[in-house]
């Protein structure tokens, strides 16, 4: 870790406020946010998370939901565990993990899908802008499979190359779409939230 790094970290509002509120991470705050604007957890009975770890969606998530919706998170990486969440660790791609999910939702379709997921940054900015671009257009097909059709995504992408094509792709697949920028976002990051709402 940079000295830059820790120095951000230790002067970031957002950072001190999870600690103080017990969220794992800042990203609770842009999520909190997003749905203050757009209420997509309202009625929302099932939400999958994708890219989930270190699990502060999922803190959010459940203090919104109603106390028998169903939260199902996934991730790469390992996720201590958040009463009321059913997590799978693995690769959403892969059919066995595809049939754990499938099995947990009983093979019913989802009211919401959540995704934060971010590519591992290697400095390279043309690669890593392709491999977020490609995160997200996974999760597009991931609920254009999985969304009933009033449903909701939600998803992080980064500006620039690549981005125009996704939108266009987020318009074929819902009648309304929102592009945020929550203050919680840093005001330097290229980061924007797309929220799709009512399948095409």
């Amino acid at each position: 870790m940079s000295k830059a790094w820790k120095k951000r970290q230790n002067s970031d509002p957002y950072v001190k406020r999870a600690r103080d509120e017990g969220y794992r991470a800042r990203a609770a705050f842009k999520l909190m946010e997003l749905d203050d604007k757009d209420h997509f957890f309202r009625g929302a009975r099932r939400v999958v998370d994708l890219g989930s770890a270190p699990g502060s969606w999922c803190q959010v998530a459940r203090e919104r939901m109603g106390p028998d919706a169903q939260l199902i998170a996934l991730d790469l990486l390992a996720m201590d565990p958040i009463p009321g969440v059913d997590f799978i660790q693995g690769d959403f791609r892969e059919d066995e993990i595809l049939a754990r999910l499938e099995a947990l939702v009983d093979g019913q379709p989802v009211d919401l899908v959540l995704s934060d997921m971010a590519p591992n940054l290697s400095g390279i900015g043309p690669s890593d802008q392709a491999r977020s671009i490609h995160l997200a257009e996974l999760a597009l097909a991931f609920a254009n499979d999985w969304l009933k059709p009033q449903g909701t995504l939600v998803i992080k992408v980064f500006q620039g190359a690549g981005f125009d094509e996704l939108l266009t792709d987020f318009r074929r697949s819902f009648k309304t779409v929102k592009v945020r920028k929550p203050a919680a976002s840093r005001s330097e990051s290229r980061e924007v939230y797309l929220v799709g709402t009512g399948r095409r």
